[in-house]
């Protein structure tokens, strides 16, 4: 039987703010995100993504590294047709599709498409060790799961073009402040960190915050006037959820607010 490439563990269900930890699990090769990971780690998020005790994901790696990049081994003879219908970016966006929150909780290398799965997550927690890059100029390609795309958006054109066209990694106090990563912590702290942020976002309305996400996403995708028309839709639905009512009842009778998800 093959050794799993992914570990999932559940937090905090009998709480009612219950998380999901998935932890790649190849650290023999710095998990390196080869076909089977990426197969194993879609399925496990989609089945978590359809649970309801869980209200927010952790992708994590170790220590060591998130994931230090694609296994090479897999690509390095394949033909431009044999790439086009093995179709393995098909997986990337079924990871865009998850509804729930996801929470990169990053320590050491996170490059290639490390870096791109971690910034394919709504926020990013990293260790002071962390190590951000997108190398693949080195091997005679450039990213292919959206480096170009979400490297840009979020730390402008010239930083992403330095970063992609040199290869270079960069620290994780450099993504701070260029506005890649939510938080550096201590190598200790990094995962706690990450728990802390998802049982805060655990705690709240999951329609709300389902519908938050949706709307964040949009502003992406779309023009300023579309992604406008899309969050006011989204915020006069939120009015026919039960989450509407007690919350704003809560606030008014200045009590917590229980939420039920409806």
């Amino acid at each position: 039987m093959n050794t799993p490439t992914i570990l999932v563990t559940k937090h905090d269900a009998e709480t009612g703010k219950g998380f999901a930890i998935v932890q790649f699990n190849r650290p023999d090769v710095l998990n390196a995100l080869n076909m089977q990971l990426m197969e194993e780690l879609v399925k496990a998020l989609e089945s978590l993504d359809k649970d309801d005790q869980v209200k927010a994901i952790i992708i994590t790696g170790n220590e060591k590294a998130f994931a230090a990049g694609a296994d090479i081994k897999e690509m390095a003879e394949a033909s431009a047709v044999q790439m086009l219908i093995r179709d393995q970016f098909a997986r990337w966006d079924r990871i865009r599709k998850i509804k729930k929150p996801l929470i990169a909780a990053v320590s050491g290398f996170a490059l290639g498409g490390g870096c791109e799965l971690s910034m394919t997550c709504d926020m990013i927690i990293a260790s002071e060790t962390a190590k951000f890059g997108q190398p693949e100029i080195n091997i005679g390609v450039m990213p292919g799961a959206g480096g170009t795309q979400r490297l840009t958006r979020a730390v402008g054109k010239a930083k992403a073009m330095e970063m992609v066209l040199t290869g270079n990694m960069i620290s994780a106090e450099d993504a701070l402040r260029w506005g890649l990563v939510n938080k550096v912590v201590p190598p200790e702290y990094y995962l706690e960190e990450a728990k802390s942020l998802a049982r805060e976002i655990a705690s709240k309305p999951p329609v709300a915050v389902r519908l938050a996400k949706e709307s964040i996403m949009k502003a992406f995708d779309t023009t300023i006037e579309a992604g406008l028309e899309y969050e006011r839709k989204n915020f006069y639905l939120l009015f026919a959820s039960e989450d509407q009512k007690e919350g704003m009842k809560a606030f008014v009778e200045k009590r917590k607010p229980e939420w039920k998800g409806r």
